[in-house]
């Protein structure tokens, strides 16, 4: 029944790999990346409507971030941004959504997605999360939703799956072997050639009940203290209750908590034109690109034996380039960054050096 289904968008990060045009105070979840007239959020939105009442969307994000949602969605009440005090990685963020999402509706299905990630082909993913939905409302199962790797890529996680199909109503869908962490590059090779690996697209879709019996199971040290809000929840007192209890709840993913310890975890393989945009290079991968291979954001760009680099500029700013070839040159506001494309995972780490030598007015 479509009014059991919920959805749980994740919007706390930073984007720390998108830096300078991702920044603590305006994180890419807010941002029009593509240029599309809707923010990545509000994209991540509207995905879910199909499949979910706009009344069961909720958005886990961190205090300073609520506003933002608030106007950005103003569909939304109030009551549906979860805000926590600090972060604390995604296992503690889902166990509030599922509690304070089952006080209401006992027999809730859960979708539980990043808000920024790209989704090229909506239809399909519409139809791929509705027959995740239906699998999970009738059978104790931990789904996630795996893609096709087309490249041995190291930023993605990868999940090995068994060659079986236990669900008839749809076969691509298997029981997971093992999760991978970002692999190094052998490794993702080793991956792709396989057959048997997919990116880890971060997706899940459970039922209430199958994702708290696994908080028990598994990570009962996050779960015994969303335990002693039963009764808080969806009343005056949640807010000092999550409050009370984040500053000592385990900082720890889903996936560590949980996903690998379950034995009832099963992997949907999809195809959505799906991208995590996690990094420069993801966002080159999918914007349009000029007769030299470059992607241009910016009105006044002007580009001299140039070629495969992103390039993010203000839209009025004359930019002038010559010689470069596969860089990132960005800029927002104060900020100038120009980068090697293949040494863009280093950016996290700049960001940090640039937090401790320059301060935090630039991250």
């Amino acid at each position: 029944m479509r009014n059991n289904n919920y959805c749980v968008i994740m919007a706390g990060g930073i984007g720390a790999r998108f830096w300078p045009m991702s920044r603590t105070s305006h994180p890419k979840q807010f941002i029009d990346i593509l240029g599309t007239g809707r923010t990545l959020i509000q994209q991540t939105f509207d995905r879910f409507l199909p499949t979910c009442p706009k009344e069961n969307i909720y958005i886990v994000t961190n205090d300073i971030y609520k506003q933002m949602i608030l106007d950005q969605l103003p569909e939304l009440t109030p009551d549906q941004v979860l805000c926590e005090p600090m972060r604390r990685n995604t296992a503690p963020a889902i166990a509030y959504a599922a509690y304070k999402i089952m006080d209401k509706n006992p027999e809730a299905n859960l979708v539980v997605a990043p808000s920024d990630h790209i989704i090229l082909k909506e239809d399909n993913f519409t139809e791929i999360i509705t027959t995740a939905l239906d699998a999970a409302e009738n059978n104790d199962w931990l789904l996630t939703l795996g893609i096709k790797p087309s490249r041995p890529d190291t930023g993605y996680g990868y999940i090995q799956f068994n060659d079986d199909t236990p669900y008839d109503a749809d076969k691509h869908l298997h029981t997971v072997k093992t999760f991978t962490e970002k692999p190094n590059l052998e490794l993702a090779k080793t991956f792709l050639e396989s057959g048997d690996f997919l990116w880890n697209s971060g997706i899940f879709v459970w039922s209430g009940k199958s994702i708290l019996k696994a908080f028990e199971e598994h990570l009962a040290e996050v779960d015994n203290l969303f335990k002693e809000g039963e009764g808080q929840f969806n009343t005056e007192q949640e807010e000092a209750f999550i409050n009370r209890i984040y500053p000592i709840c385990k900082n720890i993913s889903i996936d560590y908590g949980v996903m690998e310890k379950a034995h009832n975890v099963y992997v949907l393989e999809s195809d959505f034109g799906w991208s995590d945009l996690g990094t420069w290079g993801s966002l080159f991968d999918i914007r349009r690109k000029d007769d030299a291979n470059n992607a241009v954001m910016g009105d006044n760009v002007m580009t001299f034996s140039t070629k495969n680099c992103i390039i993010n500029m203000p839209k009025e700013k004359l930019v002038v380039l010559q010689g470069l070839d596969d860089y990132i040159v960005a800029e927002d506001e104060n900020i100038l960054l120009v980068c090697r494309k293949e040494d863009e995972q280093q950016i996290r780490e700049i960001v940090n050096t640039v937090r401790i030598e320059k301060g935090d007015k630039f991250v």
